[in-house]
């Protein structure tokens, strides 16, 4: 059964990943587009948090977490789980003079890992780093007091496949290695009509991506009174160094009935511009938890990224500076009785948690900030380690000063985690 599952998830999620347009923030204008590793919704529900492991859960976020999969079944046991989860955000921009409501459906992420011993585990899967989509409409008049409409369109973004690999070094000790490689293509649009003008100008955009990058973690569990556990993790996702292959076209349409009248290709090559760099800065984390495994926990976490040093020669913006970024989350888990055969309730795990994003963009010099609630439930499926998730995010990202847009979202997750024991060594009685 979960065999079939999973080939239903997969056929899903490629035919998603290839169609879906992940954003309808404006705020995706900027940079390489809103940035989606967040994590399993797991993660996700504890406020984005990274540091806690498991035998039976995915952790997206930390690549030494993998060396826990299936540890508390022993050798005789190997363990194969497969998680996927979706998302649906409803949002509310406003900005001083007017309000907008829209809705965006997007595929999180599809994975697969297992253990190949005790200590030993890998994964592999498919998700989304960044989306572009966006629709902006500024108004001005020009000297003659006529009307100057620009509209600002894009699409697209950028997905990553990644390999991880997590190994106990040491009691207690466990190093991880995640190999992300990101490819995709960002198209930026932007089209100008002045009033009573029989013809427009369009300026149209095109970046194929892809490049490298990797993630490091090391994570230490000593145990205390044999009952509880520390929880401490430093990660380092290094710079992402990505080639963007870019494209240029510039031309007039009629304003009357949109088609095209002259459209030349520029010659980026002359400009230094047909190939350019475009590096991610790394990012350090650092985390601490506690608590009780299979009861409750507690952690919070803190990530800086030197966004300053951001760049993107292709696509300038007048009005945005790049400074440092950083976040801080805090979250947690509590389970009543995980093996409670009266209660299905008592079985539930409860997630919570928060955090705040300084996301380093600078626009019209106002900070571009995110701060965000969350809460959800692990939903145990009947006779399996299975379980499905369910996680609600309530949060508001920007502000409505210096004409800018601020976000009010509701965001709805749903994710599946499937077990399955693929192997167990026989023993004769």
């Amino acid at each position: 059964m979960i065999k079939k599952i999973v080939i239903a998830i997969v056929c899903l999620v490629t035919l998603g990943m290839n169609a879906q347009n992940g954003t309808v923030s404006p705020y995706s204008y900027f940079g390489i587009g809103e940035l989606q590793s967040r994590g399993t919704i797991e993660n996700q529900m504890m406020g984005g948090i990274g540091m806690f492991a498991d035998s039976i859960h995915i952790n997206l976020k930390n690549p030494a977490a993998y060396s826990e999969l299936g540890i508390e079944f022993g050798e005789d046991f190997g363990i194969t789980t497969y998680t996927a989860g979706i998302s649906h955000k409803n949002l509310s921009l406003n900005s001083a003079t007017d309000k907008q409501t829209n809705k965006v459906t997007n595929l999180e992420y599809i994975s697969v890992a297992m253990s190949l011993k005790r200590g030993l585990g890998i994964g592999f899967g498919l998700m989304p780093f960044s989306s572009v989509g966006y629709n902006l409409v500024a108004e001005s008049t020009n000297d003659n007091n006529s009307l100057v409409t620009n509209q600002y369109v894009g699409e697209g973004g950028l997905n990553k496949v990644y390999f991880s690999v997590g190994y106990e070094l040491l009691k207690n000790l466990s190093l991880g290695v995640t190999a992300n490689f990101n490819f995709g293509t960002l198209e930026n649009d932007r089209i100008q009509g002045v009033e009573n003008v029989q013809f427009g100008t369009l300026d149209r955009r095109e970046s194929r991506v892809n490049g490298m990058d990797f993630n490091y973690a090391l994570n230490y569990t000593p145990s205390f009174n044999d009952k509880n556990t520390l929880f401490a993790s430093v990660r380092v996702n290094t710079q992402a160094n990505l080639v963007s292959k870019n494209t240029k076209e510039i031309g007039s349409f009629s304003t009357s009935n949109g088609q095209n009248i002259e459209v030349i290709n520029v010659d980026l090559a002359a400009l230094n511009l047909k190939n350019t760099e475009l590096k991610i800065p790394t990012t350090a984390t650092i985390g601490l938890g506690y608590g009780e495994r299979k009861k409750w926990f507690l952690g919070a976490e803190y990530s800086f990224q030197k966004m300053s040093t951001f760049s993107n020669d292709f696509i300038e913006v007048a009005n945005l500076v790049y400074e440092d970024a950083s976040s801080i989350a805090a979250g947690g888990f509590f389970i009543p009785d995980h093996s409670s055969f009266s209660s299905y309730i008592k079985r539930v795990t409860y997630r919570a948690g928060f955090r705040y994003d300084k996301t380093g963009m600078l626009i019209n010099n106002e900070e571009i900030n995110n701060f965000g609630i969350t809460f959800g439930f692990g939903l145990p499926m009947r006779g399996s380690y299975s379980n499905v998730n369910i996680g609600l995010e309530l949060g508001k990202r920007g502000t409505t000063n210096a004409s800018l847009i601020e976000e009010n979202y509701f965001k709805i997750n749903v994710g599946l985690s499937l077990n399955d024991l693929w192997f167990t060594k026989k023993k004769i009685y």
